[in-house]
């Protein structure tokens, strides 16, 4: 009903910069809180930042002044630019939304994960 599609990840040096989209579609009424997760290998996943439709945002700590996360409501897309990479950022990022459908039902949804490497 709803896919959630990512793009942007890859391989970058330390204090390097990327920049990840993730793409909502399907049958979307509308859609409230919008989030980036990450997963590094032998780690459980944790939130990197999220945003409400008003666009109030939350980080977690370790990405507080590198990471900025947004989104387009017109476009049923969130951004997050990553500056000053760091080795330890290296991980699969998965987006995440909270969809209200066409039926007025409501969906959690997950993406299919970038990986994002940083190395030299």
């Amino acid at each position: 009903q709803v896919q959630l599609v990512e793009s942007g990840g890859g391989l970058v040096q330390p204090g390097g910069s990327l920049r990840l989209s993730c793409a909502a579609s399907g049958s979307i009424f509308s859609i409230n809180d919008m989030g980036w997760y990450r997963q590094a290998p032998g780690k459980e996943r944790e939130l990197v930042a999220s945003v409400t439709s008003g666009g109030s945002t939350n980080y977690a700590d370790s990405m507080k002044g590198r990471f900025t996360i947004s989104r387009d409501n017109a476009k049923n897309t969130v951004y997050l630019q990553m500056n000053s990479l760091k080795p330890e950022d290296t991980a699969v990022y998965y987006c995440n939304a909270d969809v209200r459908l066409v039926s007025r039902s409501y969906v959690n949804v997950w993406g299919q994960g970038t990986l994002v490497t940083v190395s030299s």
